[in-house]
């Protein structure tokens, strides 16, 4: 027996924190499959896409001695798994090749493929470098700015997150080209600066996978390779290549400041963008004095126009942003207010946090 009658949630709970990697459809059909070996006290479930690689740990729950590591499909699996009732004892055998799920009088047999065969990212960590923090710091640092990464850009260094770390503070930076976050936290230590490309789907994965409590995460790096220990989970990421923008030259420096309920604004901006262009999602900022009006229309002719009272007194102007990029900074600020900053009509909008003087969103100007 490979694995003794348990609850299905002691396989099931590691299956998902290693399954977001997972492809059904793979050129290489062993990728599909997650690697689960045993041995004398702990089962360890392993997934990768050669780019990144997910492990975990569970106390063992069959009484031999014996080792042994198969691969299985690890969304067919999952999903038998999760379809059984809650609290289900399930057991796992190996046969011929097989590996065999039972549950009461039901059975699923699952073809499996050489644990020999299973492509482990090779370890690119000799003489790495080691920063610790809490994982509640990387976590919001990561979710702070993550919505700014491009998304299969040709410039491939902007698809992921810059992760600078400088003296005892660890920066956080992602752009698309069109628009900018930036973040940045205390870390214990005082390091040599250093700065690695942290790819989007290992971003994604430690974003999902992060706690939001006060337990350690190590993050080890290299020009090559990343890996982040956390809890029972070990991620190794590839870093890529390139050279990311400088960031400190697009970020501005403004004095025409506005602050705002952040819940009005965003609301606003909701319902403004239901008239907006489909394809540009265009908005209209007309400032003038103590007034902010917020304008969309759209290719039918439609047009929704918010009237906002503030506490401006500068030059008046109207620019034109993209109302998505806009949401998307809103929603990821936990602050009952935020600060918008303007330059000329020809410029970007800051966006920043009042009680984080370190976070700022920068989105470009678009013409309507």
């Amino acid at each position: 027996m490979f694995i003794d009658k348990t609850e299905k949630e002691t396989i099931l709970k590691p299956l998902q924190v290693v399954i977001g990697i997972v492809e059904r459809k793979q050129t290489l059909p062993i990728l599909s499959n997650v690697l689960i070996e045993k041995d004398a006290d702990k089962i360890r479930f392993t997934a990768t896409d050669l780019e990144i690689q997910i492990s975990t740990n569970i106390n063992k729950t069959s009484s031999d001695q014996e080792t042994f590591a198969i691969t299985v499909g690890g969304k067919k699996i999952q999903d038998i798994l999760r379809i059984l009732p809650d609290q289900s004892q399930v057991s796992v055998e190996i046969k011929e090749n097989k590996a065999i799920i039972k549950y009461n009088k039901s059975k699923f047999s699952l073809q499996t493929l050489p644990a020999q065969d299973f492509p482990k990212l090779s370890n690119q960590l000799e003489n790495a470098k080691k920063i610790v923090l809490s994982q509640t710091k990387l976590k919001n640092l990561l979710e702070s700015v993550h919505y700014a990464m491009a998304q299969q850009d040709v410039r491939y260094y902007l698809n992921g997150v810059l992760l600078i770390i400088d003296n005892d503070k660890l920066k956080v930076v992602a752009t698309d080209g069109h628009r900018l976050a930036y973040n940045e936290g205390k870390i214990e230590g005082k390091h040599e600066k250093t700065e690695i490309i942290l790819p989007r789907k290992a971003v994604a994965e430690l974003c999902k996978l992060l706690s939001d409590s006060e337990d350690i995460v190590e993050l080890e790096f290299t020009s090559q390779q990343v890996k982040a220990v956390f809890s029972d989970v070990v991620l190794v990421s590839k870093v890529i290549e390139g050279k990311f923008p400088d960031y400190e030259r697009v970020i501005p420096k403004y004095t025409n400041q506005l602050i705002m309920d952040r819940t009005l604004i965003q609301q606003a901006l909701q319902r403004a963008a239901i008239l907006s262009n489909e394809k540009f999602r265009g908005v209209r900022f007309v400032l003038t004095e103590k007034n902010l009006s917020i304008i969309s229309s759209n290719s039918e002719q439609e047009e929704a126009q918010e009237e906002i009272e503030t506490e401006y007194h500068g030059e008046a102007l109207d620019i034109g942003f993209n109302i998505n990029y806009l949401l998307d900074g809103l929603n990821n600020i936990e602050s009952g207010h935020v600060v918008l900053s303007f330059g000329d009509p020809n410029s970007s909008i800051l966006i920043t946090h009042p009680e984080n003087k370190e976070f700022r969103y920068v989105v470009m100007p678009m013409r309507i």
